[in-house]
């Protein structure tokens, strides 16, 4: 076939380039004239000469705690081993920058073996010395004599294995564990059922055929043999293994399993994340640790060091709680999944098939986390302090109740009316074809942007923005209505409006104050809803931002648990600091102008027509000041030239000084999702109260939160976990939680990883 006159080739050749060598799929390396380059999503991460044996090793160093490839890849790419890579990195840790400059050969001060000790090594170790030993009797490092014995062609004889009784530990084991289990036996458990009634009527918990982690151990107060197994790879996760006490503190917070069991937390971090390798603590152990901890309100990891670990343990079904580095680590290897994302996704999915019905209605707000640190960020304004502040802007989606659902973190800080379709194609995947109404406030108003959600199947509810013709007194009607059992009264008028010139027709009601004096103008694409429903569904919108504040104060949301950073996208459009700068000045210009021109006016208005009876006369007595209005008037038009001939917005990289950074998202928004979750579980647990409490409205959460803090009794028998709380400081109070209990043991909840059905009390209720 002949060629097409002016096509190009249709499948070039994409063959890495001479000198070219790639990482992974994200990262490369491009040497050329004596040089290299390491780039990672077309960001030049290192530039170095190549002898600066220095400068690569930091490169080695750069990719792999940033994230961008693993320990393997970069010692494939380099030409050295994952020793090396690793030796780096300790280096590094320990000395910074100057460490890596490790020049070759032997150490300098650091004593060599002689012959004879040669020998002495080899007699000490005949001996059965450990290398720990012979390294103290002669005052050198333990690897100096392992590195001796390897070239000497020492072979350690392999130690005689002793089996462990397996079937004697079975049968000596507590019945509630699932020790009788293989290796062979383990397997991710089932997704939850979805279809569960909204109002938590029934939990759902594991099935009896589903597999359970085992445990070796006896005694629950001593898992070192199940440590031990981890320590070897063969073991994922502890299971969990109670012991009988009285008052063991904070055992309340078990109250909230079935609702934790109900958002399904377990099943999709296994979906999600699988495993976290081998470990004591697990994938399973350390997302329940993390929800607990939120639930007793100790915000941060580092909080840990304020309680007892055995204590904490004991609540878990371990001997002793994971500490602060040790969740630390857990985290650390979560977010190198990369993954928070779809987790999150996973979470909504199951919201939305839980109360999906219920979830007609969405709120979309966004929340400023500021940012304290020595690197420098995007800023955003943060109403709550009038201010502007590098910070990070998270974008959440709350139900009608003012229940999280998901969060979005904006690139950037990015506006509402940018990220509102990129939300709404998060909500679009969750709720399929059906027709949502999204409330947003002004920071969202965009009447293009409004027509576009409208197309896509949204309907919108938000506030008017701008000026707008103010609705006659006389059109205003009192309306009232009981919506989710209160009496709503309000002054009214509902109207339609024309907006882009007529194309776009929405509804308007606006509310008149008490006083008389201000309107609020509401708009919407609703024209089912009455005025007063329109108008009470926008000002519930003060839900979402009461559960800003409460998960602020109460769950530390805008607490770094991250403060490392990543390249950022580098072309980004940024507003243009020179633009700002002549904006500046062309309205202080035009200030200057207006001033004068007014100045000049007043005295054409005053001028003494007996003495300067002609304009030419009123010009030459005041010439001076027409002379400064001109210059003016100049100043403006080429203020105006200069500033059309800079663009308003201008990629980042062309006025960021050295490399564009972000704060490393993925751990925040890993614990922003936990958060989000015991947030649920806890607001669940008010809804279930709210028929048994007659003040649940006021005090629900702090009812909710005291009993989770409180002390209780834990009895085990074959099959069950016998939680008995103390009674609480009222015996109101008491019976409000004892109604509670009886509520949550109809759903006939198991602990996650056991086969223990949970039953709850409370000592002293009647």
């Amino acid at each position: 076939m002949a060629e097409i006159k002016g096509q190009g080739d249709l499948f070039p050749n994409l063959e890495p380039s001479e000198g070219t060598r790639a990482v992974n799929d994200r990262c490369l390396i491009r040497t050329q004239d004596g040089h290299r380059l390491v780039i990672a999503s077309g960001i030049v991460l290192s530039q170095y000469a190549l002898g600066d044996h220095m400068a690569e090793a930091y490169a080695m160093v750069s990719l792999v705690e940033r994230g961008w490839a693993d320990q393997n890849d970069v010692a494939r790419a380099f030409g050295c081993s994952v020793r090396t890579v690793r030796r780096h990195q300790h280096r590094f840790e320990d000395g910074g920058l100057p460490a890596l400059g490790h020049g070759n050969g032997y150490p300098k001060g650091r004593r060599r073996f002689q012959a004879s000790r040669t020998r002495l090594v080899h007699r000490l170790k005949a001996e059965g010395n450990s290398n720990r030993e012979i390294a103290r009797r002669l005052g050198v490092d333990e690897k100096a004599v392992r590195k001796l014995l390897r070239r000497l062609g020492w072979k350690e004889k392999p130690p005689e294995q002793t089996l462990l009784p397996l079937e004697d530990r079975r049968a000596s084991a507590d019945p509630n564990l699932s020790a009788s289990l293989t290796l062979d036996q383990r397997a991710p458990s089932r997704t939850a059922q979805v279809g569960a009634d909204p109002n938590l009527s029934a939990f759902s918990s594991p099935g009896p055929e589903d597999p359970l982690p085992f445990s070796m151990d006896t005694d629950p107060a001593n898992r070192s043999v199940d440590r031990l197994m981890a320590h070897l790879g063969l073991l994922d996760d502890a299971a969990p293994f109670f012991r009988p006490g009285t008052l063991v503190p904070r055992a309340g917070v078990l109250l909230v399993l079935p609702a934790l069991l109900q958002s399904g937390v377990f099943d999709c971090a296994r979906e999600v994340y699988s495993s976290i390798g081998p470990a004591f603590y697990g994938l399973r152990t350390s997302i329940l640790a993390l929800l607990l901890m939120a639930l007793l309100r100790i915000k941060r990891p580092e909080g840990l060091k304020e309680h007892s670990p055995q204590d904490l343990g004991r609540v878990l079904g371990l001997d002793r709680a994971p500490e602060v580095k040790t969740l630390r680590r857990k985290l650390s290897r979560l977010a190198a999944f990369g993954r928070a994302v779809q987790f999150g996704h996973a979470l909504a999915e199951q919201r939305f098939a839980l109360r999906g019905k219920a979830l007609g209605l969405l709120y979309v707000d966004g929340h400023v986390r500021v940012y304290h640190g020595r690197h420098r960020l995007p800023k955003a304004h943060v109403a709550r302090m009038r201010l502007s502040m590098p910070a990070t802007t998270d974008y959440w989606i709350n139900d009608p109740a003012g229940d999280p659902l998901f969060v979005v973190t904006a690139e950037a800080n990015a506006s509402l009316v940018k990220m509102l379709p990129v939300v709404l194609s998060e909500v679009r995947s969750l709720v399929g074809e059906r027709r949502t109404t999204v409330v947003f406030d002004r920071g969202g108003y965009s009447p293009r942007l409004f027509q576009k959600l409208i197309a896509d199947g949204f309907d919108i509810l938000t506030y008017r923005k701008g000026r707008f013709p103010r609705v006659s007194r006389k059109r205003f009607q009192e309306h009232r209505a009981v919506i989710d059992g209160r009496e709503i009264k309000y002054l009214l008028a509902d109207q339609g409006v024309l907006l882009l010139g007529g194309k776009l027709r929405l509804r308007q009601v606006t509310r008149l104050s008490q006083d008389n004096q201000h309107q609020t103008p509401i708009l919407t694409s609703r024209r089912d809803l009455s005025a007063v429903e329109v108008a009470y569904r926008m000002f519930e919108r003060w839900r979402q931002e009461n559960f800003f504040k409460y998960l602020c104060e109460e769950y530390a949301l805008d607490a770094l648990v991250d403060y490392s950073v990543v390249p950022d996208n580098p072309t980004r459009e940024v507003p243009n600091p020179a633009w700002a700068v002549l904006d500046a000045k062309l309205r202080e210009a035009k200030a200057e102008l207006t001033r004068l021109q007014a100045e000049y006016g007043f005295e054409a208005l005053v001028n003494i027509e007996s003495e300067r009876p002609t304009m030419r006369g009123f010009k030459i007595s005041e010439g001076k000041l027409g002379n400064t209005v001109w210059a003016a008037m100049k100043r403006v038009t080429t203020l105006e030239t200069k500033r059309a001939a800079v663009p308003k917005r201008v990629p980042v990289k062309d006025v960021a000084s050295g490399v564009v950074l972000k704060l490393a998202p993925e751990r925040k928004h890993l614990t922003s999702i936990l958060k989000m979750v015991a947030y649920q579980a806890e607001s669940d647990l008010v809804r279930l109260l709210a028929s048994h409490y007659r003040r649940a409205q006021d005090e629900g959460r702090t009812l909710v939160q005291s009993a989770l803090a409180s002390s209780a009794d834990l009895e085990v028998t074959d099959h069950e976990l016998q939680v008995v709380i103390a009674p609480l400081s009222s015996p109101h109070r008491t019976r409000a939680i004892a109604a509670l209990c009886e509520e949550l043991n109809r759903s006939e909840t198991r602990f996650p990883g056991s086969r223990l059905r949970l039953r709850y009390s409370i000592r002293g209720a009647p």
